[in-house]
């Protein structure tokens, strides 16, 4: 049945194998992708994990401290729009890409027929942000410039395209999306930059600001703007792309900026101007800037004033990406908890043997069970979207059509927005106590749990922040009436569930599923400023309901198999997000975390037939 992890072997949460180590991803990963898809990835991811964990950890913590520097001018006082960046983050950037992080979510790599699922890719991703969530984020944005290009473009860009999925560095260029205006921020509509179409030149010209600009020096930027004569709204918003570079001089690559071995001539460089960097809190990774247009050279991606829906498009990616993040703090702030825990001494005690640690830690993985059960189930129906596009099976040719009324579209409607509040929040919180486990250390800069929380803190903010993201399931819900598929996969799941040791955390589900359902039907009979109010309640209930009904569906089938660790997970999980208990628990004589901490925090196998006398114990004291 194999056997638990023993904590205490390390000194901290580095020089180790992730992906080894993170038995839940693998366990989700499996159950998200077909067999002969994992069995392509896994060893792949194992090699991935070793080089984060090693390399790409150390790189981070240099980069936090040494992240990169805007020279906007020369020494002569003309526009350079030069960023310097260590050389360990080039060392890191060239593991990373060149490892197919985006290439293989896109065309197939060597020995396979078709592209990796997206599913691959958040794993890849998630691993990555166990080392370095602000790395996360142009690794994200590059595979989100290439999906609106695959999907839109009419291959007038084709070059662009195959930058952004190269497998080779020399010949890769990174993707940013420059969508963020001050005057708008989340109400993308009001944005005022503006484009005209230059005839003489044959391109069309960019004029405005962006305000938050990640990634700002990537080969191959996204930008909304409105053409002349298009309406106001986002109706009138086109996208476009506007390269680092000078187009008419072709595509400027990794390989071609290396060999310049400093900023590139000016006469090399598009008209635009980067103003200043943010001084930001945390991905110091990232570069984060302000950029003004300047009748900036740039070219329409697909159709006119079809900007908005493009966008769409690219933020259900890229909202699933920051979830993956969000998933990879979280798994890298309860290594390095359990690492401390295991290691730490008081009283003559290693801290994970006192109750209020062991209850801690328990309730900190069952977060991060739940969260990444959630991430890859929803993963799994995006690439089976994406398969079904690539092979022309959905009808829509890419474009918003009759095939985006279908009912996985539908869910994924509404699940990818919680994905990314729900998870966002869980990595602030998980980050913040897992500082808390360290001590005094956990404070300082010589400790990674300090970049963690700082890091953590955007994703909530990144992509939408929780409220803007709380409307759109409300939009979800009522004008794509998304709740009929989510239903339906909920009562699938829970009518699978046969073994008695969940039974009764079926039963729970089942009755706060039908209160989920009496919600939205009083909220329909509200008024609309009452729904709003609702909104960000209703999109947690939502992510319960639904988290709740997966990871029993898991341990039903784990159940079956052989394991009972799962039904432990799914059971505290109901307990703390579900169930109302008298007087907090305490009069409940519930221990029930002192009897599961082997099993849910290191993973020690559970004979199916002790679940329910755990449960009962537990209960019964």
């Amino acid at each position: 049945m194999g056997s638990g992890i023993d904590y205490g072997e390390f000194d901290e949460g580095r020089h180790v194998n992730y992906w080894k180590l993170d038995r839940t991803l693998q366990r989700e990963l499996r159950r998200a992708s077909d067999a002969e898809a994992f069995e392509w990835g896994e060893p792949r991811l194992a090699d991935f994990g070793e080089v984060i964990g090693h390399t790409v950890a150390d790189n981070a913590d240099y980069v936090d401290d040494h992240g990169p520097e805007l020279r906007t001018y020369d020494k002569y006082g003309d526009v350079q729009n030069f960023v310097r960046y260590p050389a360990e983050q080039f060392e890191s950037d060239e593991l990373v890409y060149e490892a197919g992080i985006v290439a293989d979510a896109f065309e197939a790599p060597p020995g396979r027929d078709e592209p990796m699922p997206v599913s691959h890719f958040l794993a890849t991703l998630q691993l990555l942000c166990y080392a370095d969530a602000g790395f996360g984020c142009p690794v994200a944005m590059t595979a989100g410039a290439a999906l609106v290009l695959e999907r839109f473009d009419d291959g007038d860009l084709e070059p662009y395209y195959q930058g952004l999925v190269s497998r080779d560095y020399d010949e890769l260029i990174e993707g940013a999306m420059f969508l963020t205006e001050e005057q708008g921020g989340s109400d993308v509509g009001a944005n005022e930059t503006t484009a005209r179409y230059d005839e003489k030149g044959d391109c069309w010209r960019l004029t405005g600001e962006k305000w938050f600009c990640s990634n700002i020096d990537a080969e191959g930027t996204l930008a909304l703007a409105r053409a002349e004569g298009a309406p106001a709204g986002t109706d009138g918003l086109s996208m476009f792309l506007v390269p680092h570079s000078d187009p008419d001089e072709g595509v400027l690559t990794k390989g071609d900026r290396r060999e310049f071995e400093g900023p590139p001539p000016g006469e090399a460089l598009n008209d635009q101007r980067y103003r200043r960097l943010k001084d930001k809190l945390g991905t110091i990774a990232v570069p984060t800037g302000e950029v003004e247009f300047e009748e900036t050279k740039a070219s329409l991606v697909g159709e006119r004033e079809a900007g908005f829906r493009q966008m769409t498009e690219m933020l259900n990616l890229e909202r699933l990406a920051n979830a993956a993040a969000s998933c990879g703090v979280m798994g890298r702030a309860l290594l390095e908890s359990k690492v401390q825990a295991a290691t730490r001494e008081a009283f003559g005690r290693t801290i994970d043997e006192f109750p209020l640690m062991r209850a801690d830690l328990v309730d900190m993985a069952v977060d991060y069970e739940a969260a990444t059960a959630y991430v890859h189930e929803v993963g799994r129906l995006f690439s089976e979207r994406e398969r079904a596009r690539r092979n022309g099976e959905t009808g829509d040719g890419g474009s918003q059509g009759a095939g985006d009324e279908t009912d996985d579209y539908r869910l994924l409607r509404l699940l990818i927005p919680i994905a990314k509040l729900r998870t966002g929040r869980m990595a602030v919180d998980t980050a913040s106590y897992a500082m808390e486990i360290q001590g005094g250390n956990g404070y300082v800069d010589d400790f990674v749990t300090n970049r963690l929380l700082r890091d953590a803190q955007v994703l909530p903010i990144w992509e939408g922040t929780e409220n803007v993201l709380s409307l759109d399931v409300v939009r979800a819900l009522e004008r794509e009436d998304a709740y009929e598929p989510f239903a339906a996969a909920v009562e699938a799941r829970l009518d699978s569930i046969a073994h008695p040791a969940i039974a009764d955390a079926a039963e729970t589900v089942a009755e706060e599923y039908d209160a989920l359902t009496e919600a939205l039907v009083a909220l329909a009979s509200e008024d609309p400023e009452y729904a709003q109010l609702s909104a960000k309640r209703l999109a947690h209930y939502c992510f319960e309901v639904f988290t709740a009904a997966l990871l029993l569906e898991e341990a039903q089938t784990d159940l079956e198999n052989g394991d009972g660790r799962t039904a432990l997970v799914a059971q505290r999980f109901v307990a703390t997000e579900l169930e109302d208990r008298a007087a907090r628990g305490i009069t409940g004589g519930d221990r029930f975390v002192l009897e599961a901490f082997e099993s849910i925090v290191r993973y020690a196998p559970v004979d199916p037939e002790t679940v329910s006398e755990t449960v009962t114990e537990t209960a019964d004291n």
